[in-house]
């Protein structure tokens, strides 16, 4: 096999462009960042713009961490917003390289195979790059940056280390540019893969950089990190054998089906076993949608931050693979009940089907109430119906209307975060302060009813979210 050419591109600081495209406004040099006002000033930010960045305001941090004295903009989040611009972007990918040649790596991330084209197009991969990325930001307003390697773990590490310093924003690595410019780059938590636990690890042995990893003795580095030594040193030395085949070849040996919340407070014991009812119905209907059961679930909680507590997880297995709330709630709660300390507050928790298979492929127990479970199957036929025409809150159990209930709210969210399908306002000072950054009042045309003007847009865009 001759050389390979990736490229790994990711769409600059995503939430927050679009945010920036949405309001019309430069994502460049507009100090926007995207976190919830609701949940409060220790909400973390899940986009800061690169204006922000550039003056010392860290990705992922939390509303308070920003300096008082910058003026910036605060964006609530609009998961679905999110999603239908990287559809788009991904469809400009399809332009260039088929879908068997791509592997979507997060939603503002994705590798591409570009070996297969070059000659088609008659391009080189760096000119493909500029190419698909001028594209991006024309149809869509968001700039991309890319990394281009000669394979999958080069194209990413030069873009998350090369394409940083590069003007065109875009970074390129060989293996052997690779040793030759990387090898005493620190720190080591810039490599794709290596975190904080990994760096004190490798320090405890002297290891600083790359380089001192691919010149360590090879024994000592498997005695500390087993079988994971083999990617560590073969990283080390940029070398990387799984391929973009390898990844669309992979199967699972066994799948699962899992969610988790982070609670807005601590719950008390009773209020969090209320929680746990409420995940369990969705999983079980997640379940019926796709034609799965599971044969077992697993439940992991955590407590009140201020224990500074570790997390306790139980699991338990049912007498048959179940899809259904009747089946499978009374085993979720015996485990909450025997891992759960009633007098510990809990703040996270988190919810897996496993081993989950093909509904069709299961023999069913003797013993069981056939005319029962098929009462229930086609009770969640049925919600599951009224909730896809109707809405996911259309069709609700009693206990989602309990004060400590957080179905309703989720059911409204993607990913744990807002979908924006509501287009609520910003109050408080949070308003406030984006009104004075973009130096404007509101409008009041809401209850207008007639179509906006693109300047309207914008006027309304400057002093809250759309």
């Amino acid at each position: 096999m001759g050389t390979r050419s990736y490229l790994c591109i990711d769409l600059k600081s995503f939430y927050a462009s679009v945010e920036c495209v949405e309001r019309c406004m430069d994502a460049l040099t507009t100090n926007l960042v995207v976190a919830d006002p609701e949940r409060g000033e220790g909400t973390i930010c899940l986009a800061v713009s690169p204006s922000l960045k550039a003056l010392g305001v860290k990705n992922r941090c939390r509303v308070f961490e920003i300096p008082k004295q910058i003026p910036y903009i605060m964006a609530p989040p609009r998961m679905k917003l999110y999603i239908e611009y990287s559809a788009n972007i991904y469809a400009i990918y399809l332009r260039y390289v088929a879908k068997e040649d791509i592997h979507v790596y997060s939603i503002d991330e994705a590798f591409l195979d570009v070996t297969e084209y070059l000659g088609l197009y008659g391009m080189t991969a760096r000119q493909l790059a500029v190419t698909i990325m001028e594209d991006v930001r024309r149809e869509t307003g968001i700039t991309a940056t890319a990394g281009i390697g000669t394979n999958l773990y080069l194209a990413k590490v030069a873009l998350d280390i090369t394409a940083k310093h590069a003007e065109d924003h875009i970074g390129f690595l060989t293996e052997e540019l690779y040793r030759k410019t990387l090898w005493e780059h620190r720190p080591l938590t810039d490599f794709w893969r290596i975190g904080r636990g990994t760096v004190n690890r490798l320090g405890s042995l002297g290891l600083l950089t790359m380089k001192d990893v691919a010149q360590a003795d090879e024994d000592m580095l498997y005695k500390m990190f087993g079988v994971d030594a083999e990617l560590l040193i073969d990283h080390a030395w940029g070398r990387e054998s799984v391929t973009m085949a390898d990844i669309k070849a992979y199967r699972p040996e066994s799948s699962s089906i899992s969610s988790g919340q982070v609670l807005a407070r601590d719950y008390s014991h009773e209020e969090c076993l209320l929680v746990v009812k409420e995940m369990t119905d969705a999983l079980c209907l997640e379940l019926a949608g796709r034609g799965l059961v599971t044969e077992s679930v697993t439940l992991s909680l955590g407590f009140s931050n201020a224990l500074k507590l570790g997390h306790v997880h139980g699991t338990a297995s049912l007498p048959e693979a179940a899809n259904t709330y009747r089946a499978i709630v009374p085993h979720v709660c015996e485990v909450y009940e025997r891992i759960a300390d009633p007098a510990l507050p809990i703040r996270r928790l988190s919810l897996t089907a496993n081993h989950v298979t093909r509904e069709a492929y299961v023999q069913y127990s003797l013993f069981s109430d056939r005319e029962e479970t098929e009462r229930d199957r086609r009770a969640q036929k049925a919600a599951l119906e009224i909730k896809r025409k109707f809405g996911k809150n259309a069709i609700l159990r009693g206990m989602d209307l309990q004060e400590a209930g957080t179905a309703r709210e989720r059911n409204s969210q993607i990913g744990g975060h807002k979908s924006g399908e509501f287009g609520e306002e910003l109050t408080g000072d949070m308003a406030e302060r984006e009104a004075e950054t973009a130096g404007e009042t509101r409008k009041g045309e809401a209850g207008s009813g007639k179509k906006k003007s693109g300047k309207t847009r914008q006027d309304q865009a400057q002093n809250g979210p759309l």
